[in-house]
């Protein structure tokens, strides 16, 4: 009698062992997995985006990318007010975010363009602590001019914000 609760105890354990092993993941097998998923193949050519209004402080996005061999190659996101100046190069607003959160857009700005095309994905691109919002601005709209790098669409996206 009591071999054969052994026996049931031991068919029960290897059962559930081999449930178990059927449902977990072999990290081994899996290991490359991630790195085997390719990146969608970019079309060589330049991307635009654009916002069509000037948000409360009184800018704009505009946002460039341009793709060869398949690679971002550059990255061109700023802010543009209605007089034409970029953000980058306002010194007043630099110095003012500088002292209010310390960094400014003459120094974030550069930053995420350059991680852009350093990593050749938005969602790889680190925020940068006091520029936040504009970090959230330029990963969304960095994906939709990948996303349309990767359907060749180099008509101008134009964002009604």
């Amino acid at each position: 009698m009591e071999f054969k609760k052994g026996l049931k105890l031991v068919s029960v354990v290897f059962a559930s062992t081999l449930v178990l092993a059927a449902c977990g993941s072999d990290d081994a097998a899996n290991a490359g997995s991630s790195a085997v998923v390719e990146s969608e193949k970019l079309q060589d050519g330049s991307y635009m985006l654009e916002e069509k209004n000037l948000d409360d402080n009184g800018w704009s996005v505009v946002f460039g990318m341009t793709v060869e061999d398949n690679k971002i190659t550059e990255s061109s996101y700023d802010y543009v007010n209605d007089a034409g100046a970029l953000k980058t190069e306002d010194a007043e607003y630099q110095k003012a975010m500088e002292e209010k959160v310390g960094t400014g857009p003459a120094d974030y700005i550069p930053a995420y363009n350059q991680a852009l095309v350093d990593a050749q994905d938005p969602s790889s691109v680190e925020v940068i602590s006091g520029a936040t919002h504009s970090y959230d601005l330029f990963v969304e709209y960095a994906q939709q001019l990948v996303d349309a790098a990767a359907e060749g669409n180099t008509e101008k996206i134009e964002i009604d914000n």
